[in-house]
């Protein structure tokens, strides 16, 4: 039983239908659900090697074989080294962040983020000793703010809900240059399908499995993805102790206390079940994302010229102040996700007839919510401003419906 040929220059479309699927007669067309707690060992040398090296199977909560295959294909389309998939995009981030920080050290984060990222850095984090500071997402913030315990610098693709592109290349050589990491979120990045942010020098790229690698509204996971360099001479993580990580990991440090940390430490395990429907919804992304991509871009020139809408956020747009690095950074689409404000937003959802509202991103059916009162309801007036929310904004995400529909439905609610 063989499975895709690592020789083979293979598109994104083919490695999402094929990675982690055997070859050979009697092998299903598909990745199974293996639905078990433990796996069997022949010998006690066996048992000691994997519980080392975590390659194979051994207990559900540090690896499965149905999750081990989706990790392979979140792989392949990122083009990283390792994944290991959690069970929710923050618990991704969570453990993402863990992996480059330890008490007394200090994170830059940009502050257009999702509200439970800020959440993470502002509330859980410091209980733990690492501090953070949430800066504008610009090179020069986020180089004004580095500190020297600074060990990772994070932020978003596509900034939620912003709408903002993060400068990949110049965060991570600001990164770079002081020995810290940058990881990150890569949701609206489409697993690959608009942006590689490893390519531009990530270190770490995590997404919330739950929205367009799933696809459907139908299940939560996450993921975290490791490139195939990353520089941990200048993290004590790695560096300290006798025998170090370093010593012992490798090239594999980083991906491994990733592992040990979400899944053996912590048991933020993604069930079997959930990685089988997200590795069929892998299948179908770029056939989603794409529409999804072309569909939005249609509704926010509509709505930027709508008289009934204020400031419009879509990279995609030329007037957009990120359009540049979205061209830079983006192929194929400027994600699914549009921000937009009105008089009333109240009024707006009430009178929407087709498109839905709840607090989702990357389901088939277009959604929308009101971000001031739902997913950044919860932080501090200033956070949700600096995120870029205002008490005006409507945040949408773009499903797969009629572009005829979808606009009818908005011109007749902003009537």
């Amino acid at each position: 039983m063989n499975d895709l040929d690592p020789a083979l220059d293979l598109s994104y479309d083919t490695l999402a239908v094929h990675t982690g699927i055997g070859r050979g007669t009697g092998v299903g067309v598909g990745i199974p659900i293996q639905q078990m707690a433990a796996f069997q060992f022949d010998s006690l040398e066996a048992a000691a090697e994997e519980f080392q090296l975590n390659t194979g199977s051994s207990y559900a909560r540090i690896q499965n074989p149905t999750t081990k295959a989706l990790e392979a294909r979140i792989t392949a389309l990122e083009g990283g080294s390792d994944t290991v998939c959690l069970a929710s995009g923050q618990a991704a981030s969570f453990t993402a962040m863990l992996s480059a920080c330890r008490a007394g050290d200090h994170i830059v984060a940009t502050s257009s983020l999702f509200g439970g990222s800020v959440g993470l850095l502002s509330n859980i984090l410091p209980l733990m000793g690492i501090t953070a500071t949430l800066v504008p997402n610009t090179p020069e913030a986020v180089s004004s703010a580095m500190q020297p315990n600074t060990t990772l610098v994070w932020a978003e693709t596509i900034g939620n809900p912003a709408g903002d592109v993060a400068d990949l290349s110049a965060l991570a050589e600001i990164a770079h240059a002081q020995g810290a990491l940058l990881g990150i979120d890569n949701t609206w990045g489409g697993v690959g399908l608009l942006c590689r942010p490893l390519n531009f020098g990530a270190d770490i790229v995590t997404h919330s499995l739950t929205k367009w690698a799933g696809g459907h509204g139908a299940v939560l996971g996450g993921s975290v993805t490791v490139g195939h360099q990353h520089d941990l001479s200048r993290n004590a993580i790695y560096t300290g102790g006798s025998p170090s990580l370093l010593d012992t990991r490798g090239a594999g440090a980083l991906a491994w206390r990733q592992r040990w940390f979400g899944t053996s430490q912590l048991g933020m395990i993604l069930p079997p079940q959930s990685a089988f429907l997200i590795s069929q919804g892998l299948e179908t992304l770029a056939l989603r994302l794409n529409r999804e991509c072309q569909t939005a871009l249609a509704l926010a020139e509509f709505l930027e010229n709508h008289a009934g809408v204020g400031r419009v956020s879509y990279p995609g747009l030329e007037s957009s102040g990120h359009h540049a690095l979205a061209g830079k950074y983006l192929t194929g689409g400027a994600g699914a996700v549009l921000t937009f404000e009105v008089e009333q937003p109240a009024t707006f959802l009430a009178r929407l007839k087709v498109i839905r509202m709840a607090p989702n991103l990357g389901d088939t059916r277009t959604l929308a919510v009101h971000p001031w009162t739902t997913t950044h309801g919860r932080m501090p007036e200033a956070d949700r401003r600096a995120a870029g929310v205002s008490p005006q904004s409507i945040r949408m995400s773009v499903g797969v419906e009629s572009l005829a529909d979808l606009q009818a439905d908005l011109e007749q609610a902003l009537a």
